[in-house]
């Protein structure tokens, strides 16, 4: 973005002006500098009344002791905040509630903070229905405890309690439908401005705004990753959902494992080669499965990644496949790493959903917690399973069972 500073004002440019994200700067006296139309119709203000109000001013009064005791003392300290939820207050007194990104730095003589905003919408909606829906699965499962404790009721009591349990069913579906409906709402409303901001840090990154310092490309280099891992979050979210819902879709057909395998290595290649990690592969070019071709191939590229991140360098990754049972009536595809291994008291509970192996590894993965809990039940939904074995600081071992396309 290039920069249009005097000593009293800072211009937007005319791209940024119809960003589909609302833009402030403003000064550390709190005075703002520019704001774009996006967010002067977002708060409903006309074109010149932000330039020279306080920041304050356009918040509520929750968000502006939050902005007092937090917000602006974080962005000082550390020149930048990431994903701030504050609430806007409109023109017409209204609560707007968005997602902040800011950055602190100094141009023309002065400390400027700029700031995107992007609206959530239907946020609050949503987080009380999801409240409410916790609340019924509470009561509900505090009744169904005490109903066990009352077996020795009569007929009449008996029959009353069986009314009672299918309004607590009830309760408990709704309760799942207004969790699902609460995810797909909020991903989809988070991936829209995070499209919005991927889309313009592209811009920025090509210099069809002007050329950019070293400086500059490596914070837009950073602000791209978080949004790609952002995005990966969104999607690993929505699949479990649909998961959940029972709303997944399985092509099943003839699965050759050796060239689905092949498909998937330059996938990984590069992460491997970049760690000097030896990977092999053994699969018999005619092994067949009876399975969703790229749900398999999500699945394998799912358990090379993690093998991947968590081998030590000069390691090793292997992929067998052979046939299993005794008629072959499954085939078996593993991966094997030489990688740190996972604690026997936390392999148990691998394939739960935001569990991840090790705290520090997860960080420097970046991981949902959420790629063994998708990949198995999509395992488990092609008619096979996934299974893991573990040894710290020997490595792991991921088990893929799938049925056999069995001749005719």
């Amino acid at each position: 973005m290039t920069d249009r500073l005097s000593d009293v004002d800072i211009g937007v440019d005319s791209l940024l002006e119809t960003a589909p994200c609302g833009f402030v700067a403003f000064a550390d006296d709190g005075t703002i500098r520019a704001a774009n139309a996006t967010l002067r119709d977002m708060l409903g203000f006309d074109r010149d009344e932000l330039q020279g109000r306080r920041i304050e001013s356009i918040l509520n009064i929750g968000s502006r002791i939050f902005y007092q005791t937090h917000f602006f003392p974080l962005v000082k300290l550390h020149g930048r905040a990431e994903e701030i939820f504050l609430l806007l207050r409109s023109k017409g007194g209204d609560d707007v509630a968005t997602l902040c990104n800011a950055v602190r730095r100094q141009r023309g003589g002065e400390w400027i903070t700029d700031c995107v905003l992007m609206r959530v919408r239907e946020r609050q909606k949503f987080e009380d229905a999801l409240l409410r829906a916790k609340k019924a699965a509470e009561e509900a499962n505090e009744q169904l405890e005490l109903q066990a404790m009352e077996l020795e009721m009569s007929e009449q009591q008996l029959l009353e309690q069986g009314e009672e349990l299918e309004r607590q069913r009830a309760l408990a579906e709704d309760a799942n439908r207004a969790k699902s409906a609460f995810l797909a709402t909020m991903s989809h409303e988070l991936r829209t401005p995070l499209n919005a901001i991927g889309g313009y840090v592209q811009l920025l990154e090509l210099g069809i705004q002007g050329p950019i310092t070293e400086k500059q490309a490596d914070s837009l280099a950073r602000i791209s990753r978080a949004h790609r891992h952002l995005l990966r979050l969104i999607n690993d979210v929505l699949n479990l959902a649909r998961i959940e819902a029972g709303r997944v879709e399985y092509n099943v057909a003839a699965c050759n494992l050796k060239e689905l395998a092949d498909a998937v290595l330059p996938m990984v290649e590069p992460q491997l080669q970049s760690r000097g990690i030896r990977y092999s592969l053994d699969i018999r070019p005619d092994l067949t499965a009876y399975a969703d071709h790229e749900k398999v191939q999500q699945i394998l590229l799912n358990l090379l990644s993690n093998a991947t991140k968590f081998t030590p360098t000069n390691g090793s990754v292997a992929v067998t496949g052979s046939v299993d049972g005794e008629r072959g009536e499954r085939v078996r595809l593993v991966v094997r790493d030489t990688g740190v291994g996972i604690p026997a008291e936390r392999l148990a509970r691998v394939f739960e959903p935001f569990v991840q192996v090790d705290d520090s590894h997860a960080r420097r993965a970046e991981g949902s917690g959420l790629g063994l809990a998708i990949s198995r039940d999509l395992a488990r939904g092609m008619g096979g399973n996934l299974t893991a074995e573990s040894e710290v600081n020997v490595g792991s071992v991921f088990t893929l069972t799938l049925p056999a396309l069995l001749p005719a």
